[in-house]
């Protein structure tokens, strides 16, 4: 699940609740590997809603990067769909996407924002326009992105079959310490297990969509059907699945609050 802040510098900020650093990492200011997993699960997706809090449209379009990282995802893809159908060429369909993706690095470096989010996308955009350039097939545009989405399967299969289902790790960074500064622990709690595991493989479904479509595609060279299946199962089908998510961590941590309140 792509994030958009920038919580790998070193001197990021860690989110309220962390344990503060300890031994070397004390004295040289580095965050420990603890602090660096709460800071990244803080940075995702499920970062913008605390476990119990309703999800908002504004969190859900900051999930998301904002408006201009909406942008920064979509017009990409949208250009190159737009110039392939038109040109039916190989070079200007990959090139002008990376022509947008510059656009946006030298925006943001004139209004001093972070990078992070631009120069991923741009990389991303730009190995997939070489792949496209050195085999001639406007096809191969497409090829990083169906490897990433096998990793984040084959990832999320992982941590199913070992039992530790992704979004349970995610949501466990998240949650504040116990009274007594101990973590939370949802493993011990089979509804919370029981919802996180659901959540968990409904993005093995997502992932497992996206390949089941786009393969059989590519093989077969359809680059403009290509083109507009990644972009509808690209950030709509992420958001909706995202806003899903949220909703069932809701279901098992919003009545501990509550019950909590009362």
């Amino acid at each position: 699940m792509p994030d958009h802040d920038d919580t790998s510098r070193p001197d990021a900020v860690a989110p309220e609740g962390a344990p503060a650093p300890t031994g070397d990492d004390a004295s040289t200011g580095v965050p420990s590997f603890s602090e660096q997993l709460r800071a990244a699960a803080a940075g995702s997706g499920l970062g913008k809603v605390a476990p119990g809090e309703a999800p908002s449209g504004h969190a859900l379009v900051q999930a998301i990067g904002g408006v201009r990282g909406l942008a920064e995802s979509v017009l990409p893809g949208l250009a190159f769909l737009v110039v392939y159908a038109i040109t039916k060429a190989v070079v200007p369909s990959v090139l002008i996407p990376v022509a947008i993706g510059v656009v946006f690095v030298v925006l943001r470096l004139l209004q001093r924002q972070s990078l992070v989010m631009s120069l991923a996308g741009i990389l991303g955009v730009a190995i997939s326009a070489g792949l496209a350039l050195i085999t001639g097939r406007a096809e191969s545009n497409f090829i990083p992105g169906i490897v990433i989405n096998a990793v984040w399967l084959v990832g999320l299969l992982v941590t199913l079959a070992i039992r530790q289902p992704l979004i349970g790790l995610v949501v466990g960074f998240l949650l504040p310490p116990n009274e007594d500064g101990t973590p939370q622990d949802w493993r011990r709690d089979p509804a919370k297990r029981r919802v996180l595991t659901v959540a968990t493989w409904l993005w093995v479904g997502l992932f497992a969509l996206r390949l089941v479509i786009e393969v059989p595609l590519y093989l077969t060279a359809q680059v403009e059907l290509l083109a507009g299946i990644k972009l509808i199962t690209g950030v709509p089908l992420y958001a909706a699945l995202l806003w899903v998510t949220w909703l069932l961590v809701r279901t098992v941590f919003k009545r501990e609050g509550d019950a909590a309140r009362v």
